[in-house]
């Protein structure tokens, strides 16, 4: 019988939320994925304490020690967080934080895991550690030295995907070229296959106020999404654009499309955002990372100083990310079989 899923699960920042709902998904024991944490098992001890769940933790340094019985978190113990506080902002845990995703990144490569779950990191903190890229995609792709990737993030029956990201949005407009799009579709697709989808419809979403209302509020519908579009169906994926940007997610949250290509981060986090959060301050939503060569996936929140340590985060996206993770893993043995 073939094993579970095997995936690595990063901490995230010692500080935020990531210790209490990793812990709080681990306990819910909502996949049959196993479940190798990386991180401090100090930090996780407390996490437990506060959430007061009843987990064994078991501190390895090496991940072949991992036995993954119910009821224990194996974890891959770096140890490398002096003087815990949650809530606060220090390099040392930006750089701890660091540590875990880049091990993780190792396990896969290596194979030793199938894929990694990652919880959120601060931004602040790891530049403060000498961190180059603004989060852990970029990261990811030098790593695995993926050059053609994307943020997917999914949200029940809406999935959207993003052209550019972390750049200010004067520096957005000018990344929207043929050659941009046309990749980030290709990338798209590739990743909607992992999540089952193997002849997905994908909406690109146009740039402009109406996408451009047939050339009267800008230029580039007409001279990069279109042709990327068009050079898309050639190749014999089922993309349809530009669309107007202010319809095609509710479109798509209904059933018209399986993704949205968005040209910049806010048109594709606004709508999954509105979606993702509930009354009571939960967030659910899963971040993808398309394109790479190992499966990645994370919770779609940041750290959360406020609440953290107080033992009422959601564990909500992280459960859905593992879960996310394992189908996807899952989906890539079916495809290689």
């Amino acid at each position: 019988m073939e094993r579970p899923p095997r995936l690595a699960v990063t901490m995230g920042d010692p500080a935020g939320i990531g210790a209490e709902v990793v812990a709080a998904a681990f306990a819910e024991g909502a996949t049959d994925a196993d479940l190798l944490v990386v991180g401090d098992a100090a930090v996780l001890r407390r996490a437990l304490a506060i959430r007061g769940l009843d987990l064994d933790v078991r501190a390895i340094d090496d991940p072949r020690e991992a036995r993954y019985d119910a009821g224990t978190m194996d974890v891959l113990d770096l140890a490398n967080v002096a003087d815990h506080e949650w809530g606060v902002l220090r390099e040392s845990f930006g750089a701890a934080s660091l540590d875990y995703v880049e091990r993780a990144i190792d396990l896969a490569l290596d194979g030793v895991v199938d894929g990694i779950v990652t919880a959120p990191i601060n931004k602040q903190a790891t530049r403060m550690a000498g961190a180059e890229h603004a989060g852990h995609t970029g990261l990811l792709a030098e790593r695995t030295g993926t050059e053609t990737y994307s943020m997917m993030l999914v949200e029940d029956d809406l999935r959207v995907t993003h052209v550019s990201t972390h750049v200010p949005l004067r520096e957005a407009c000018d990344l929207v070229t043929e050659e941009r799009v046309l990749d980030t579709i290709r990338v798209t697709r590739e990743g909607l296959r992992d999540l089952g989808l193997d002849d997905p419809t994908i909406g690109v979403a146009g740039l402009n106020p109406h996408a451009s209302d047939g050339g009267l509020l800008g230029d580039e519908e007409a001279d990069e999404i279109a042709p990327a579009v068009e050079r898309a169906r050639a190749e014999g994926i089922d993309a349809v654009g530009p669309e107007s940007p202010d319809t095609v997610y509710v479109r798509a949250a209904r059933g018209a499309f399986d993704c949205v290509v968005s040209m910049y981060h806010d048109q594709g986090h606004i709508p999954i955002k509105t979606l993702g959060f509930d009354e009571a301050g939960g967030v659910s939503g899963v971040n993808v990372t398309v394109g790479l060569p190992i499966v990645r996936t994370s919770v779609d929140h940041g750290t959360a100083f406020d609440i953290a340590g107080d033992g009422v985060a959601s564990p909500a996206s992280m459960r859905d990310a593992i879960s996310l993770a394992a189908t996807a893993v899952r989906n890539r043995r079916d495809r290689d079989a």
